[in-house]
C-alpha cells in the first residue's frame, strides 16, 4: 500500500487515483441546518463529484460511492484520511508498537474498507493533510465561493443545497478548475458480473443459522423458506446485508435465501393468586372432662367400685 504524498505530480489518467474527504463548514451560515460536503477529487483530472449530507456517517459516504461508480465507473484506488470509517483502530495503543508492522494480525475492515474489497477498489491512507492536497484544496476554494453562491441562490434546505452544487458549483468547478489529464486513456473500469452495489455497499454481518433453520436480527427471529435450505446449513454463518434502501438480504455462499419475520409467541398470563384470607382465632375449647376422679383417695376409689358392680346397679 502506497501512503506518498499526492500533491506532487498528478496521475497520468483518470479513475487512477481519486483523493476522498469531507469538509465540516457552516455552508448554509444561519439559515438552515448544518451540513457537510463530502468531496471526491481526480488527482489526473481535479474533476469534482461532491454531495452535500447531515451526517458524515458510513451510509452517507457509500451512497456517494454509489452515485460515483453509477456515472463513471470503479476507481483505481480511493486516497483518504485515516478516520474511523475508512480504518479500524486498535484497541489499545500498544498494540500498535509491540510487534512489528509485519507481523501483526490484520485488523478487520470498516464497513467502507470491505465494501471497496469487494468491488476491487484499492484503499489507501494518507498520513496528513497535506498529502490529500487536491481535496483540501478544494474545499477553501468551495469555502468561499460555493458559501457565496448558496447566500445569493437563497438556499435554507439540504436539497436546495444539493441542486445549487450540482447544477451550478460543480459545472462550474469542472469547466474551469478542472484539467486535461496527461493520458486520454480512462482507468475507470465497469462492474463485473461478481459486483453488486446493493450488497457491497450495505452493512453487512454473520449470523449463525439455528438447529430450526431460523437467524435473529436486531431481537427479529427470521424463518428460512423450507426450499431454500441446503445441507450444512444448519450451525453455518449466513450473510445478512442491511441495503441502503432500507431492505435486508440473507446470502449463503453465493444463494440468496427468502425469510419471513416470525411473529413472537403471545405472552401467557399467569393465573391470579387469590390474596389468603385471614384466619380467624378459634374460640378456647372447654377442658376435657377425661380426667375427672383420677385424683379420689384410694378408699374413695374402692367405695365408687363397690357402687358400680352391686347388682342393683347392673340390674
Amino acid at each position: 500500500m502506497s501512503t506518498r504524498s499526492t500533491s506532487g505530480p498528478r496521475r497520468s489518467r483518470v479513475g487512477q487515483l481519486v483523493q476522498w474527504d469531507t469538509s465540516e463548514h457552516a455552508w448554509l451560515e444561519e439559515r438552515g441546518e448544518k451540513l457537510y460536503l463530502i468531496s471526491m477529487i481526480d488527482d489526473a483530472s481535479s474533476r469534482l463529484h461532491a454531495r452535500f449530507v447531515l451526517h458524515d456517517s458510513t451510509e452517507e459516504n457509500m451512497r456517494l460511492v454509489w452515485s460515483y461508480v453509477e456515472r463513471y465507473g470503479r476507481p483505481v484506488s480511493y486516497y483518504t484520511d485515516k478516520a474511523g470509517l475508512f480504518q479500524t483502530a486498535p484497541k489499545s495503543a500498544r498494540y500498535a508498537t509491540d510487534l512489528p508492522r509485519d507481523e501483526r494480525e490484520p485488523l478487520p475492515p470498516t464497513q467502507i474498507g470491505r465494501a471497496l474489497r469487494e468491488l476491487d477498489i484499492v484503499w489507501i491512507g494518507a498520513h496528513s493533510r497535506q498529502a490529500k492536497g487536491r481535496v483540501e484544496r478544494s474545499f477553501r476554494t468551495a469555502q468561499d465561493r460555493l458559501v457565496k453562491g448558496l447566500r445569493v441562490a437563497g438556499a435554507k434546505t439540504l436539497e436546495q443545497a444539493n441542486a445549487y452544487l450540482e447544477t451550478e458549483f460543480i459545472v462550474w468547478w469542472n469547466n474551469t478548475i478542472a484539467v486535461v489529464p496527461a493520458s486520454s486513456d480512462d482507468a475507470h473500469r465497469p462492474l463485473g458480473k461478481d459486483h453488486s452495489l446493493a450488497a457491497s455497499l450495505s452493512y453487512v454481518e454473520p449470523r449463525q443459522v439455528s438447529s430450526g433453520y431460523t437467524i435473529q436480527v436486531d431481537n427479529q427471529t427470521y424463518k428460512i423458506a423450507r426450499s431454500d435450505i441446503r445441507a450444512g446449513m444448519r450451525g453455518a454463518d449466513v450473510r445478512v446485508e442491511g441495503r441502503l434502501d432500507g431492505s435486508m438480504a440473507v446470502r449463503f455462499g453465493k444463494r440468496y435465501l427468502t425469510v419471513t419475520a416470525c411473529q413472537p409467541r403471545p405472552k401467557i398470563p399467569k393465573p391470579k393468586v387469590a390474596p389468603r384470607r385471614a384466619h380467624k382465632s378459634a374460640a378456647p375449647r372447654a377442658k376435657s372432662q377425661w380426667m375427672k376422679n383420677f385424683h379420689l383417695t384410694s378408699p374413695e376409689k374402692t367405695a365408687l367400685s363397690m357402687i358400680q358392680t352391686s347388682p342393683q346397679v347392673r340390674g
